[in-house]
This record gives C-alpha cells, sequence and structure tokens, in this order.
C-alpha cells in the first residue's frame, strides 16, 4: 500500500485575503480534482467493455481435512485465495540532472473477476503505470496492462491474457452485511514473500469516513489485518463472496485493528465504466466550494446562510454560464437542500452528463432558482 490517502464573505461581501489560502482546500464539485486517467488503455478487440461477474467461488471444494478443521475460513481460502494475484509496478524518481530514473518497486494486491483477465485493484497501485507484472497464484508471472484508472474512488483495473484456467473470484452484496461477522482478507503484506497471506477479523462497522481523505463513498471497516501490501486485495465473507477492495489502514502508534475496505457495490459500477471508457465519467458542474465543515478546519464560521459558499466557478463551465458568483451560496438542487460538499457531490454523482439540474442559490440574501445544463467533467481537471 504506498499511500493510505473559510473562507466568508463579510457583510460587505467583500473576501478575506486569507481566501486565497483556503481555496487550496475547496473542492471542485461536478467534476474529480486530481484526475489522471489513462484513456489510451483499453484493452484491444471485441472484448473491451464485455465482462461477467463469475459466481465460481459458490463451487464446492474438495478437502481431505476432517470437518472440524474444514472451517468456513478454510474454504474461502481456498476459493478465492487462487484469484488474489500480486502486481508489482516500477518506481521512478529524479536524478541531479532532472531524469527519470528506475529506483525499486513497489508490489500490491488486486482480483482476478473475469476469465477475460480482468483484475480489480487499487489506483494507487498502479498511479503512474502503463504496464505491470502480475504474479499469479500457480507461480507465474505474466505481463499486465493497466485499462482504466480512478484516483477519485482509488480503484483500477489491470488486463492480463484471458483463459478459462484462470481462477476467479466472486463479488457479493456489500449492502447486506452485517458488523459483527466474519471477514477475511486475502493480500500480499509487505510484499511477494508474503504472497496469498489470510487474515480473519470481523465486519467492525459500516459506512466509515475518515476525515483526513477526500473519499466518494463510505467504507467498510474490518479488524482484519491489512498491511502495506495488501492494498487492492479482498475482503471476503465467510460464504465465499468478495464485498470489499481493500484499500486502508489507519497508522499510527498504539492503533490496531482498524482497516478499510471499499464496498464491492460501488466497485461494480466504477469497473464497468473502467473496463468500457478507461475512465468514470461523471457530470460536472464546474464550481468550487466550501460548507461549514470544512470552514472550521481553518478557524472560519459563517451564521446567517445555509448551503455552500462558492469559492470559485471553473471557466468555460456550466455553471458560468448561469449568474452564480463567487460568494453566492448554493442551497439545494432538484429542491434537495445541502448543507455540505459531500451532500452536492452525492447528488450530482445521481446525475448523468447532459442532464438538467434545478440550483437554488443565495445571493446578497436573495434566494434564486437557475437550470443547469450538466456536462462531462473535462479531462485535464487538476
Amino acid at each position: 500500500m504506498k499511500n493510505n490517502r473559510k473562507y466568508i464573505n463579510n457583510s460587505k461581501g467583500r473576501f478575506d485575503k486569507r481566501l486565497a489560502v483556503i481555496l487550496l482546500a475547496a473542492i471542485l464539485i461536478g467534476g474529480v480534482s486530481g484526475y489522471k486517467l489513462n484513456t489510451h488503455m483499453h484493452p484491444a478487440g471485441d472484448e473491451q467493455g464485455t465482462y461477467t461477474w463469475s459466481n465460481d467461488s459458490s463451487a464446492p471444494v474438495e478437502s481431505t481435512l476432517p470437518a472440524s478443521r474444514n472451517t468456513a475460513v478454510v474454504e474461502t481460502a481456498k476459493r478465492v485465495g487462487p484469484a488474489v494475484v500480486g502486481i508489482t509496478t516500477k518506481v521512478y524518481d529524479r536524478d541531479i540532472f532532472n531524469r527519470r530514473v528506475e529506483v525499486g518497486t513497489s508490489v500490491g494486491s488486486g482480483v482476478i473477476f473475469d476469465k477475460k483477465g480482468y483484475i480489480v485493484t487499487n489506483n494507487h497501485v498502479v498511479s503512474g503505470s502503463k504496464d505491470v507484472n502480475v504474479s499469479l497464484s500457480n507461480g507465474k508471472t505474466v505481463s499486465g496492462t493497466v485499462i482504466g484508472t480512478d484516483p477519485a474512488t482509488d480503484l483500477a483495473v489491470v488486463k492480463i491474457d484471458g483463459s478459462d484456467d484462470l481462477p476467479v473470484a466472486s463479488f457479493g452484496d456489500s449492502d447486506n452485511l452485517q458488523v459483527g461477522e466474519t471477514a477475511i482478507a486475502i493480500g500480499n503484506p509487505l510484499g511477494l514473500e508474503f504472497q496469498g497471506t489470510v487474515t480473519v477479523g470481523v465486519i467492525s462497522a459500516l459506512n466509515r469516513s475518515l476525515d483526513d481523505v477526500d473519499q466518494r463513498f463510505k467504507l467498510i471497516q474490518t479488524d482484519a489485518a491489512i498491511n502495506p501490501g495488501n492494498s487492492g486485495g479482498a475482503l471476503v465473507t465467510a460464504d465465499g463472496k468478495v464485498v470489499g477492495i481493500n484499500s486502508a489502514k489507519i497508522s499510527k502508534e498504539g492503533i490496531e485493528g482498524i482497516g478499510f475496505a471499499i464496498p464491492i457495490n460501488q466497485v461494480k459500477g466504477i469497473v464497468q465504466q473502467l473496463i468500457e471508457h478507461g475512465k468514470v465519467i461523471r457530470a460536472y458542474l464546474g464550481v468550487y466550494a466550501a460548507d461549514k465543515d470544512i470552514a472550521m478546519r481553518y478557524g472560519y464560521t459563517w451564521n446567517n446562510e445555509n448551503g455552500v459558499l462558492v469559492m470559485k466557478v471553473a471557466e468555460n463551465s456550466p455553471l458560468s454560464l448561469t449568474n452564480v458568483k463567487l460568494g453566492d451560496y448554493i442551497l439545494a438542487i432538484d429542491g434537495k437542500k445541502i448543507s455540505s460538499v459531500k451532500e452536492m457531490r452525492d447528488i450530482l454523482d445521481g446525475h448523468q452528463p447532459g442532464d438538467r439540474i434545478s440550483l437554488t442559490y443565495s445571493h446578497n440574501g436573495r434566494e434564486t432558482n437557475t437550470d443547469v445544463l450538466l456536462s462531462s467533467a473535462p479531462g485535464n481537471n487538476s
């Protein structure tokens, strides 16, 4: 795992000089800040955009163990373990002459979910790479191609040559998870020398948010051991279904047993778009916004307005075609009141480019409605 990942106008409508600094913390809504999409990495031929969610892990597993030892964890490790792979990427740095030089390698995990050779992993496992090496459970190492990445959700898809002999994992239903049920993590902690490591715990909590991470959706918390190298590996239930992609761990002195996985129900939609388009196509509004929670982190408060504060309107964006200006407050979208940046983003994520939304905003204390035609997020957002 390479990385775990005030603004207020005064009564006269003028902004404090500190807003220039705080603007760096504002989030570009309706696009994805920090996008770096490999749109040129589509698989070739008729395979692009075609795949199936496998049910192979529901098949019985032969065992010579007595029933007392052949536990659900043993069965799950046999079913899902072979579908968990190691993903090795080269790490580069700049020398004193600013030349790009290789300084080592980094290893993460991935899960094969289709016999055509599609593998889901974390974006931070393959970030900046086009080609990777994939270590299979049978000891072979093959070349893989990164066909799509999504930094906003920390997900990516790698493809290797397909084969009927490829072991594949079955995706479950993360919406039906229960706190306290068995959770099994499979991955490659600390590198390939520990490839296929199985750790066991429980689902500790659901719908978790990390304060220092800009996440697109809630995470699954587990106490199954997750360490560097587990990123992109599988979080599995006792019936052999992958319900999460391991992504992060809180690494602080004195803290143990707090790991996180991306729910598989959210993973499915992202993976589908990455296979079909090489990126995730999201509706784009084009506003840098901040809410009261973000403001409080920097010592700013506002008391007279609800909604989110418009910090900047992106040039040539859908919002730039309206009368919404710097210092206005966006109060609602399609009649749904919003009080945070995340609420606004969640609403926009439910729309597609080309959708028309109704936006309610406040300008100098006066509420106004306007219609906005959403577009696609530009590929050069940064």
